[in-house]
């Protein structure tokens, strides 16, 4: 099979989708693989590095008229030309939230195929689970920088210092997200109380932490409570593929202090709170009632080099499969099929279907 793998373009995204290593185990399997020129000059990889791993080097047109396309984000709309019906396109896509792209992939009958949807057995989801662990860990740095005076914040220290009290940071949702959250929160000596709607998972997360986090029940009336006493908010709300829901409201953030911060690590499926919108790393933030609001999109674009490592050491296997049987792959892998979003014009993940209200075909019928 021909690959594809185009330079990111979206704002401030410094990561690539495949390694020379990536890319040197696909063509000993045979495979052809043309990288745009510069495509990995963020993630500190030389072009003459893919040239040694066996890539022809190209043009943007020349990387995205390959078979397969393998990217990190979703395509913005100066690539939707691109967009074709003999192309299989494996990338985040996080449909939910874009109705513009979920149109352009179905008009033009591209397979899309999205890391965030794969899903092994136990439910958990191994390509979005890098990038979690990458944003979570970075919302804390984030959050803490935000809340500098100079740069508007309220002015705390989140770890405090000897006779004054830590910051106080409250995560909503203990997956991958608000754990690395918590673990950086708490080694920086901040205040750790966290949300989930599992009593299972609080109870891991009680036991893991030795006790030193507090763990809530995640509902409207302890987010409420908790509000008033947060410096930083996180939010790490994930339905796999579908929208999040609005947990913090707009009437809500009158509750907390002026120059406190929120960082919405579910942004980019729309966001666990209402006043979210996707920013970008050159304006990173906004204020809405004296709160600030932190919504890039991209968080771990911002280090790429240790991002584009850890999701090629995920994604890899997958896009062999992917090269290896084409669209075929979807039914000799179970995970794999999970992340089929559109086929031929069709829609066939429900969660999306749901968010955007559009109909929903069953993948085996699409690819049937």
């Amino acid at each position: 099979m021909h690959i594809g793998l185009p330079k990111e373009i979206k704002v401030k995204e410094n990561r690539v989708a495949l390694t020379p290593g990536g890319v040197g185990t696909l063509v000993r399997r045979g495979h052809t693989v043309t990288v745009e020129r510069g495509a990995g000059v963020g993630s500190g990889i030389q072009d003459h590095e893919y040239e040694q791993a066996g890539a022809r080097l190209g043009s943007a047109a020349e990387a995205w008229a390959a078979q397969m396309v393998v990217k990190v984000k979703e395509p913005i709309a100066s690539e939707y030309g691109y967009l074709r019906g003999d192309l299989l396109l494996f990338t985040y896509l996080h449909l939910a939230a874009d109705r513009e792209l979920t149109h352009a992939l179905l008009a033009a009958g591209t397979t899309g195929v999205a890391y965030e949807t794969v899903q092994v057995e136990d439910g958990s989801l191994p390509l979005l689970t890098p990038m979690s662990e990458v944003a979570g860990r970075l919302s804390v740095q984030a959050g803490a920088y935000h809340l500098q005076k100079p740069v508007g914040g309220r002015g705390v220290l989140l770890g405090g210092v000897p006779g004054v009290q830590p910051g106080h940071v409250t995560i909503i949702g203990g997956g991958v997200v608000g754990t690395n959250a918590a673990k950086m929160a708490m080694g920086l000596g901040a205040k750790v109380t966290i949300l989930d709607v599992s009593q299972r998972r609080l109870a891991y997360l009680d036991d893991v932490f030795f006790g030193k986090l507090t763990t809530m029940m995640s509902s409207e009336a302890n987010i409420r409570a908790l509000l008033p006493d947060t410096d930083l908010l996180i939010g790490g709300v994930l339905i796999p593929g579908a929208k999040a829901p609005h947990l913090v409201t707009r009437d809500m953030l009158g509750l907390m202090p002026e120059g406190s911060v929120i960082v919405d690590v579910a942004v980019d499926q729309g966001g666990c709170v209402e006043t979210i919108h996707a920013t970008t790393h050159d304006d990173p933030t906004y204020v809405v009632d004296g709160v600030i609001h932190y919504g890039v999109a991209n968080m771990p674009g911002a280090v790429p080099r240790t991002s584009t490592f850890a999701l090629t050491n995920q994604t890899l296997p997958y896009a062999l499969l992917l090269a290896d049987h084409g669209v075929g792959a979807l039914g000799r892998n179970a995970a794999l099929g999970l992340g089929l979003n559109t086929h031929q014009g069709k829609l066939t993940y429900q969660g999306v279907a749901d968010a955007l209200e559009l109909d929903f075909v069953e993948p085996q019928l699409a690819l049937a």
